[in-house]
């Protein structure tokens, strides 16, 4: 199993960027994924969350109407596309699956503890 998150830069506040979240061996429609972000001395937080095919979608209240969760199955690929983008979104941003068997749901989607494999992060930060 394994993931990698890429598209991370440097965005002037207000702008927008889409990251990636690269996925290979396992069946992507079987699996949800999150993203989550860090930023310097804070915990790990989740921002969103997909569930298997194509069904719910959850966000953290801090990023709901600004940022986008998606999949594409063809491409074995999870999209999270970030705009209006606020300093406050500067961390390190990861994709992640949850463990085998792990149930998530809207109550527990963001506890980083469910989720047993993780990208190695990107970078976003946000500055003018």
């Amino acid at each position: 199993v394994q993931l990698q998150a890429s598209g991370g830069g440097l965005v002037q506040p207000g702008g927008s960027l889409r990251l990636s979240c690269d996925v290979s061996g396992f069946t992507l429609d079987d699996y949800g994924i999150g993203w989550f972000r860090q930023a310097p001395g804070k915990e790990r937080g989740g921002v969103a969350y997909t569930s298997r095919r194509e069904g719910a979608t959850y966000y953290s209240d801090s990023v709901k109407g600004r940022f986008t969760i998606s999949r594409d199955i063809t491409k074995n690929a999870v999209y999270l596309q970030m705009t209006n983008l606020e300093p406050e979104d500067t961390a390190i941003y990861y994709c992640a699956r949850p463990r085998s068997g792990t149930i998530v749901s809207i109550r527990t989607w963001y506890y980083f503890q469910k989720y047993g494999y993780w990208g190695q992060g990107t970078q976003v930060t946000v500055s003018s």
